[in-house]
């Protein structure tokens, strides 16, 4: 009994481990770039500043300072720290100078050195989205200096500072944090929604988890649902862990996309890798007919004593498969070559035999418009078996020079061509993904970004 309730509890950890499809880290370059962004962009802190002297429902006067104003704000340095577990804190620094008239009667003018800092705590929302929460605003006063005469200094000032700075400037200034946060949230408004692949389906990156924080990074877990046309969802096999290098700058953003996630969004085009060639010439391959087949296949000779045009068939009948260790990925593909003698006067061709085949593609990536593409070369044609004839037995290793020929010249710029189509990355931050360095590691393909 003991040893099925282990076995039972193993399962449970194993499912709780499985790897995500997807990853994101993100480093304290693209937070930084989105947080300074959005508050010079919004020009929250400015606009905060134009509404200090007007009057906001539940905001009471202050004692002692009318015509209340702000101006001259400093160009916000921002400062920020991962919190494991938690968030990011952020430090605002700034300064602005406040006018108004004194309870003395006099102009009045204050320059003041402050900064505003926070906990940006990381949730999930209710449609999955991630989202940043400000929590525990305080304004610390860096420095004050005031146009008050110097004798009356320090306890009229004092009292002024308590009466009026710390009750003014956290109402004035901490709903500058929120505001930036609503315009770095609104950047996740499209993560998850499902981008077309070309007429074949779609993709989805949704969230595993709530995103983790870690004293280096944010890390955001994915499980995309990969989708056809047809609303049928291609499920990701596990094919082993994908983990990111060790190796890259700490600080710095990468994107890792694990070798089940791509297998499951080329199956989206494993109808569009069938394909129909009657070409004759084709590239440098010889002419493609019956008396170059013979040169390999004697019997051809015997069945046809008058040239005629090849048509050749190739169907992919298992999923294609992508496998990748350090440096190099795969394209496994499995299928059936067929080659037919075409015959005059609209009649069908005759089959002459049936291959079962198998053979890898080298894949290079790159990016191109944040749509990651896919660049194939014949890698090996690693077996291949007659399945059946109609010019009787032959031995198929006399055929392998030409079939490998074929299937570089004729069959790979086809499936180049499918392959254009480009695989969405996820809409994130308004990331740039043409400027990230690709690295091929064990299982995966990571992403370097960069900023621009």
């Amino acid at each position: 009994m003991l040893w099925i309730l282990c076995l039972a509890l193993c399962s449970l950890l194993t499912a709780a481990r499985a790897d995500p499809g997807a990853l994101v880290r993100l480093g304290m370059d693209i937070l930084n770039r989105e947080v300074q962004n959005a508050m010079n962009e919004s020009h929250i802190l400015e606009k905060m500043a134009a509404e200090a002297g007007q009057k906001r429902p539940g905001m009471k006067p202050i004692k002692g300072i009318t015509d209340l104003k702000v101006k001259d704000v400093l160009l916000p340095v921002i400062t920020m720290n991962f919190m494991p577990g938690v968030g990011v804190f952020q430090c605002v620094s700034t300064g602005m100078t406040i006018t108004g008239k004194s309870f003395m009667g006099g102009n009045m003018e204050i320059i003041v050195v402050l900064n505003i800092t926070a906990t940006n705590r990381l949730l999930q929302d209710e449609t999955g989205l991630p989202m940043f929460k400000s929590e525990g605003c305080e304004i610390i006063l860096v420095s004050v200096k005031t146009n008050l005469p110097s004798n009356m200094l320090p306890k009229v000032v004092n009292k002024f500072l308590d009466s009026t700075l710390h009750k003014v400037l956290p109402g004035l200034m901490c709903p500058a944090i929120d505001a930036v946060l609503v315009y770095v949230n609104k950047k996740w408004a499209s993560l998850n929604a499902p981008m077309p692949v070309g007429q074949m389906g779609t993709v989805q990156y949704v969230l595993t988890s709530v995103p983790t924080t870690t004293a280096s990074y944010i890390q955001v877990d994915f499980s995309p649902v990969v989708q056809q046309q047809k609303g049928n969802t291609i499920q990701l096999a596990d094919a082993g862990g994908a983990a990111f290098p060790e190796d890259y700058v700490e600080g710095s953003s990468q994107l890792l996309l694990s070798a089940a996630f791509l297998t499951a969004e080329l199956a989206l085009l494993q109808k569009s890798f069938d394909v129909k060639v009657k070409d004759t010439m084709i590239g440098e391959l010889p002419p493609q007919t019956t008396v170059t087949l013979a040169g390999f296949i004697p019997k051809v000779a015997e069945a046809y004593p008058k040239s005629k045009p090849l048509v050749t068939k190739i169907r992919i009948n298992k999923s294609p498969k992508v496998t990748m260790k350090t440096g190099k990925s795969l394209l496994h593909l499995h299928g059936t070559l067929e080659m037919f003698a075409a015959r005059r006067r609209g009649k069908p061709p005759v089959s002459l035999f049936v291959l079962e085949t198998h053979f890898n593609l080298k894949i290079q990536y790159s990016v191109h418009e944040d749509r990651l593409q896919m660049t194939t070369s014949l890698d090996r044609l690693l077996s291949m078996s007659r399945r059946s004839s109609s010019i009787g037995p032959f031995k198929e290793k006399k055929l392998t020079g030409f079939i490998t020929d074929f299937l570089q010249e004729a069959y790979i710029p086809v499936i180049n061509d499918v392959l254009r189509v480009g695989f969405p990355l996820p809409d994130l931050l308004d990331m740039n993904y043409n400027l990230a360095e690709l690295d091929i590691t064990e299982n995966a393909l990571v992403l370097d970004l960069k900023l621009d």
